[in-house]
């Protein structure tokens, strides 16, 4: 990694200090643990892989139902009173949810539960990039420390993927996946109450309120904030796919236990490259970037489809875990840029909510179509979906700011759009 890429990071860390990032990123490893091990822990309870996929699927969704909201009450009161609350509230939901299906209870009621410790996930991961972004720019840095933010960021989110379902594996073999769970409980109250109480904490100020709020309404929002949000859901259908599509290519070789170990391979792949994304020149800008990123995923998700080898899969997985981050970090970062600041942990949290959105509803449709018409099937559903993320991006064009604060253009999909300039110079 060059110097210059060391430097924006230590610039980055010595402006939050040490203890931010790592309880930033300890707080939303329990995202990743009951994600990854909601189907290990049903499936062991109630003996049906069925009954462990509806949970799981509950449990995600509950998530991306209420995750923009999190980030919604975070811009009107703050992130310390909110990221709190939640990280409490979550901590006695996995508690319950788990006892719940060590305890073997019905199906509907273990789907409550599922609902209930997803839709109260404090969101740590978005509120992060919303409360650090702001903060270096206040102390004066500029886009391109802004970028190593999002790329620390997004790179921490990849390791809790890779590191959460680790964990949940070691607890199957050390015992039972309930283990896993209550170390997710207590992570995520004492991890999230450590984020919520750092006093950068206080640096994300709350809306007006009263009168003042009442002469100030709500920014609009400008036409590509939606645009990245559509992106990054067939971003997660990319990836729910894929998912799905690994899970049955082991299976059908008989080799299931090598599942997690090939997410791994991705995922520390994604992270290595979602290092180095701070060293990208700041002519290279967003949109272009963004374009590149979804060819990418288009054309490295293609050879997918044709995989049939353990040894064939781990080649090609771990290339296409290049293209995960780029994606993510770009997606984020145009959030950023065209967010009004009042509203900008909504924004992140929007996004973050699309992306689980998308594999959480994939992972359902492609499990199916694995059963039916094997691997390859999930494979190319999640090429398609790539392909449609990168038509996306294509038709975009650029757009003026509509706060003063942004230096960078933001950009509208029009169905005009040749292919304008992206140099990421000031409008």
């Amino acid at each position: 990694m060059a110097r210059s890429t060391l430097d924006a990071y230590r610039k980055v860390v010595g402006m939050t200090g040490v203890p931010l990032p790592v309880v930033s990123f300890l707080g939303r490893l329990p995202v990743a643990m009951i994600q990854f091990g909601s189907v290990l822990l049903v499936t062991e309870t109630s003996g049906s892989l069925a009954t462990g996929g509806i949970v799981a699927c509950a449990l995600a969704l509950g998530q991306v139902s209420l995750g923009p909201f999190v980030g919604r009450l975070a811009d009107r009161h703050g992130q310390r009173t909110v990221v709190l609350a939640f990280s409490l509230t979550n901590a006695v939901a996995i508690a319950a949810y788990t006892l719940g299906a060590l305890a073997d209870l019905p199906t509907p009621v273990l789907a409550a539960l599922g609902v209930l410790a997803g839709a109260t996930v404090p969101g740590i991961g978005p509120l992060a990039r919303a409360r650090v972004v702001p903060l270096v720019r206040a102390k004066g840095g500029d886009d391109r420390l802004a970028g190593a933010v999002l790329s620390l960021e997004s790179t921490m989110d990849e390791l809790s993927f890779v590191l959460g379902p680790a964990l949940v594996g070691l607890a199957s073999v050390a015992g039972h996946p309930a283990y896993a769970f209550g170390l997710a409980a207590l992570l995520v109250a004492v991890c999230g109450t450590g984020f919520a109480l750092h006093p950068t904490g206080r640096t994300t100020r709350a809306a007006p309120q009263g009168p003042a709020r009442a002469r100030a309404p709500r920014p609009r929002l400008p036409r590509s904030v939606y645009v990245v949000r559509i992106g990054l859901v067939f971003l997660g259908v990319l990836l729910g796919a894929c998912g799905a599509g690994i899970t049955a290519l082991t299976e059908e070789l008989g080799r299931p236990g090598q599942a997690g170990l090939v997410y791994a391979a991705m995922g520390v792949m994604s992270a290595v490259v979602g290092l180095s994304m701070a060293a990208l020149p700041e002519r290279f800008g967003l949109l272009a970037r963004w374009r590149v990123a979804t060819a990418a995923a288009a054309l490295l998700s293609v050879p997918l489809v044709w995989t049939d080898s353990l040894a064939g899969l781990y080649v090609v997985v771990t290339f296409f875990g290049a293209i995960y981050a780029p994606n993510l970090i770009t997606g984020f970062a145009l959030t950023e840029r065209a967010m009004p600041p009042q509203r900008l942990a909504e924004g992140m949290t929007f996004a973050a909510s699309a992306f689980v959105g998308g594999q959480a509803v994939t992972l359902a449709v492609a499990g199916r179509l694995a059963e039916s018409h094997g691997a390859g099937a999930a494979f190319a559903l999640g090429s398609a979906a790539a392909a449609v993320a990168f038509a996306i991006a294509l038709i975009a064009r650029e757009e003026r700011p509509r706060t003063s604060r942004e230096p960078l253009r933001s950009f509208a999909v029009t169905p005009d759009a040749a292919a304008p300039s992206d140099s990421g110079r000031p409008a």
